[in-house]
């Protein structure tokens, strides 16, 4: 948990901090598009009701039950660190943290906005990505990728 929290926190509050950076600060909820580095790094203000790529978008009903689930996998993740105890090696501490940071910086925006404020866009060699994402979808990304290939005990196939 040394690990695990420090890791949630830091990812949260960095996710938090950019989104009041662009939100408040930039103004991109009403500018929409502020080009930083074409086409390889731009802002573009997006509101994600649903999931990854605004898949499940349907309002207030969906808004709290993705509330709901966040948090259970979060806390699941948490119960499942500790119960493991000093097993568990740094780097998979390191993947729980930015999983359960990421969830929970996107939740707080859910909560706040009613919505998840997504806005890092970047396109490269000639293909216009049309999707944006914000720092907790990068941090849950890389959590979850970790988790999947660093855990111990994985049985090995022939």
């Amino acid at each position: 948990m040394r690990i695990l929290i420090p890791v949630a926190l830091a990812v949260f509050l960095l996710d938090q901090a950019t989104k009041y950076l662009v939100v408040h600060v930039l103004r991109l909820d009403q500018r929409l598009a502020i080009d930083v580095w074409p086409p390889f790094f731009n802002l573009r203000m997006a509101w994600n009701e649903g999931i990854n790529f605004g898949l499940a978008a349907g309002g207030g009903a969906t808004r709290w039950v993705l509330i709901a689930v966040a948090l259970a996998i979060s806390a699941w993740v948490i119960v499942w660190v500790m119960r493991s105890g000093r097993r568990r090696k740094p780097s998979v501490l390191v993947a729980a943290g930015l999983l359960v940071g990421g969830a929970i910086g996107n939740v707080v925006d859910r909560l706040l906005y009613g919505a998840v404020a997504d806005f890092i866009n970047m396109s490269c060699c000639g293909i216009r990505n049309p999707y944006a994402f914000n720092v907790a979808d990068v941090a849950i990304f890389l959590g979850a990728v970790g988790l999947v290939f660093l855990i111990e005990g994985r049985e090995k196939t022939p």
